[in-house]
C-alpha cells in the first residue's frame, strides 16, 4: 500500500455525508475523506423549483443537536451572509428549500475533507482494508461509509416511455419550461408531486392547459406533523424501533406514511388556491382535474399522444386518460451500488434486497468487526421513518462518529421521554442487555 489508509472513505456527498462530514471536522486526528463524482456539491438541482419548503426545522441542520457550537449550523451561515435578523424578521414558516440548498453548498466549499469530481469505480476488501479504485488511484480506508442516495423510481409501465415529455421528478427544473403540449398529468400524490402541481398552476399559461394529477392515495393527504407524531423523529424512538422484532416493523412504517411522506399544509391549501382562481376566476373553461385513489395500469405513447389507464379504487371502474406529457413524481427506490459488485456475497441482505443495519447504521457482512461499512439513508425498514429525513441527520452521524471512534466522542443521553414506546419491565431488559454487551 502506497497510499496513507484512512479512517473513514465516505462514498457519495449529500446532506447527510456533508452532516457527517462536517462533525468529522471537529476532530482533527481523524483521517477522513469523501468523494463524489459530481464536479461540485449541488442538492437535487433538478426539484429547486421556484416557492418550493424544507418540511423540517432549520434547528435540524447538520450539525446543531449534537454540535452546536460548531461553525458549519445553519446560524452561522446566515451570520457569514449578513442576513441573520432579516431571516428572523422574514418569519417563514417553512424555510425555501433553496435557502436551504445555499446552506449546504456553503459548508460544502468550507470543508477540506470532501473531494468532488471522483468516481468511484469499485470496492474491494483485502489486506485489512477497503481498496477504493478510481479511474487514476485506489485509496484504503480502514472503515467504508456509503452516502450514494436514491435513485429515481420508474414503475414499469413508464419504463418504455421516458423522455422529453415523460419525465421523473428529478429533472422537474430542467424540463417543465420545455413543455409545449397543453394536456399535462402529473402521477404521485405525494409532496413532490404536489410541489410540481403548485408550479404548473402559477405559471401564465395555465389558465390555457389542461392539468391532471393523479394519485393512488385515497386523498391529497397532508403531512402529519403534530408534537406527538413528531416523537417518531427523535432518538429515543429510533433506538426503540431498531430493537423490534423485523415482523413488526414493516407495518409499523406502512401505519405511519404521512408522519414522512404526507404533503405540506402550506402546499395543499396554494394549490387549492390557485385551483379556485384558475376555475373561477380566470373567465375562461378551465380543465382542472384531481384524481385520488387511481392506481396507474399501463402508460402508452401511441399516435403523438400518451394514453393512461387507471384503475378507481374509490368505485373499481377502469379509466383513460390521454396527455402531451406525463411527469412520474413516483418517488425514489433503494439499490445496491455497482461498485460494491466485489463485496455483493459478503453483505448481509434482506429478502427485499436491503441493507441489514445495526443500531450504530453499519451494514452485517462478513467482514472483520472492526472493519465497519456504514450505511445511510438505508435504514427506512431498520431504523423507522426519520431513516431517510434529514430531521435526525446530526444525530446519526454523532452515533456514528462515536462507533468510528470506539468512545463516546459525542455525548447523546437525553432525558426519558413523557412518550413511553414500551413498558417499564421491557425498558429494564433493555437497560440490562446494554449493559452486557458493554
Amino acid at each position: 500500500m502506497t497510499s496513507p489508509v484512512l479512517d473513514l472513505a465516505g462514498i457519495g456527498i449529500g446532506p447527510f455525508h456533508l452532516s457527517l462530514a462536517a462533525h468529522l471536522d471537529s476532530i482533527p486526528s481523524a483521517g477522513v475523506c469523501f468523494f463524489d463524482d459530481k464536479p461540485a456539491f449541488d442538492w437535487h438541482p433538478g426539484m429547486m423549483l421556484e416557492g418550493v419548503e424544507l418540511q423540517t426545522s432549520f434547528m435540524k441542520d447538520l450539525v446543531t443537536a449534537t454540535l452546536p457550537t460548531s461553525p458549519w449550523s445553519f446560524a452561522s451561515y446566515l451570520v457569514s451572509q449578513k442576513r441573520f435578523y432579516e431571516f428572523l424578521n422574514a418569519d417563514f414558516d417553512a424555510i425555501p428549500r433553496r435557502e436551504f440548498a445555499r446552506y449546504l453548498s456553503w459548508v460544502a466549499a468550507g470543508l477540506d475533507n470532501l473531494r468532488f469530481g471522483r468516481s468511484v469505480r469499485e470496492v474491494r476488501f483485502k489486506e485489512g482494508a477497503f481498496h477504493v479504485r478510481f479511474d487514476d488511484e485506489t485509496r484504503f480506508a480502514r472503515n467504508l461509509s456509503l452516502g450514494v442516495g436514491l435513485k429515481p423510481n420508474i414503475p414499469d409501465w413508464g419504463q418504455v416511455v421516458q423522455g422529453e415529455t415523460c419525465f421523473h421528478t428529478s429533472q422537474a427544473a430542467y424540463r417543465l419550461g420545455g413543455l409545449k403540449g397543453r394536456r399535462i398529468v402529473v402521477i404521485g400524490g405525494g409532496q413532490s408531486g404536489a410541489e410540481i402541481m403548485q408550479h404548473l398552476l402559477s405559471q401564465p399559461e395555465a389558465a390555457d392547459q389542461s392539468i391532471a394529477w393523479i394519485s393512488r392515495r385515497q386523498n391529497f393527504q397532508t403531512l402529519d406533523d403534530s408534537p406527538f407524531t413528531d416523537e417518531f423523529f427523535t432518538p429515543q424512538y429510533v433506538e426503540r424501533f431498531h430493537a423490534l422484532p423485523r415482523s413488526r416493523k414493516q407495518p409499523t412504517v406502512a401505519q405511519q406514511k404521512l408522519a414522512g411522506d404526507g404533503i405540506s399544509a402550506s402546499t395543499l391549501r396554494a394549490i387549492y388556491q390557485k385551483s379556485y382562481a384558475l376555475r373561477h376566476l380566470s373567465g375562461k373553461e378551465h380543465d382542472l382535474a384531481f384524481l385520488p385513489h387511481r392506481e396507474v395500469l399501463d402508460l402508452r405513447h401511441e399516435g403523438g399522444e400518451f394514453r393512461l389507464v387507471m384503475r378507481n379504487g374509490f368505485d373499481g371502474s377502469v379509466e383513460m386518460v390521454s396527455a402531451d406529457a406525463v411527469v412520474l413524481a413516483t418517488g425514489y427506490v433503494f439499490t445496491v451500488p455497482d461498485f460494491l459488485a466485489p463485496l455483493g456475497e459478503r453483505l448481509d441482505l434482506d429478502e427485499r434486497g436491503l441493507y441489514q443495519l445495526r443500531e450504530d447504521f453499519s451494514v452485517e457482512w462478513d467482514g472483520p468487526a472492526a472493519a465497519r461499512i456504514f450505511a445511510l439513508n438505508a435504514g427506512r425498514h431498520s431504523h423507522g421513518i426519520a431513516e431517510p429525513q434529514l430531521s435526525l441527520m446530526a444525530w446519526r452521524s454523532a452515533v456514528i462518529v462515536n462507533a468510528l471512534l470506539g468512545r463516546e466522542h459525542f455525548d447523546l443521553a437525553l432525558r426519558p421521554s413523557a412518550v413511553k414506546w414500551v413498558g417499564d419491565s421491557a425498558e429494564a431488559l433493555s437497560r440490562m442487555a446494554q449493559g452486557s454487551a458493554l
